[in-house]
């Protein structure tokens, strides 16, 4: 009789594990067309930060008389700011919350599908008077009437992560991961993005 009972436990061990009781490890589905779902061309982003943001401003001293209607963009556990060359790291608090939120959103995606813990790079912020002519210098195809320059507007690298290995596979999941956070803020209508290619990162405003 005992006999009996372990074969018929055996047996239903095995008919667990053959219906699902170990999980069997789901492939990585890459997001797809970035440039078609990411196509918000300029007009879009400069209506949204004409409405959202702070009139251009001409340097560094004015935007300290800004004062409350831009906010500080440093490194936190959501992202790390680049090395800033053609930029101020200050956002209008609306344009700053949306960025926490991308970052959170990205972090709680990573978690979920078990891809190391790592932090999004802004690359580019406010842009001034002074900061645009600088720019233009070395890139003629540069905007003059930027987005950028009404604190709304943030650029995230989608090639390089804070903590990430530089293993192409890794960095093309987590690029895909950001895109899909990126895509579901902006189906509910909370920004535009433009996916840049040359640059190398995504262009969003605030909505």
């Amino acid at each position: 009789m005992g006999k009996v009972v372990v074969w018929v436990l055996l047996l239903s061990c095995a008919v667990w594990m053959g219906c699902g009781g170990r999980e069997k490890e789901k492939p990585f589905r890459y997001f797809r067309n970035y440039s078609r779902t990411f196509n918000d061309m300029n007009p879009k982003h400069l209506g949204a930060a004409k409405q959202w943001g702070v009139e251009p401003l001409s340097g560094p001293e004015a935007i300290r008389k800004a004062g409350r209607k831009l906010e500080e963009v440093e490194d936190c556990r959501w992202y790390e700011v680049d090395r800033l060359t053609h930029s101020h790291p200050y956002l209008v608090p609306r344009a700053h919350q949306l960025l926490k939120r991308i970052g959170a959103g990205f972090r709680d995606s990573l978690d979920k599908k078990g891809l190391p813990t790592c932090r999004i790079v802004v690359t580019s912020v406010l842009r001034t008077g002074e900061t645009v002519k600088d720019l233009r210098r070395g890139n003629i195809n540069a905007s003059a009437n930027s987005a950028h320059l009404y604190g709304t507007t943030f650029d995230i690298a989608y090639a390089r992560f804070k903590g990430a290995s530089s293993e192409k596979t890794e960095l093309d999941k987590l690029k895909s991961v950001l895109a899909e956070v990126l895509r579901d803020f902006r189906a509910g209508g909370q920004c535009y993005v433009r996916y840049e290619y040359k640059q190398g990162c995504f262009h969003i405003t605030v909505r």
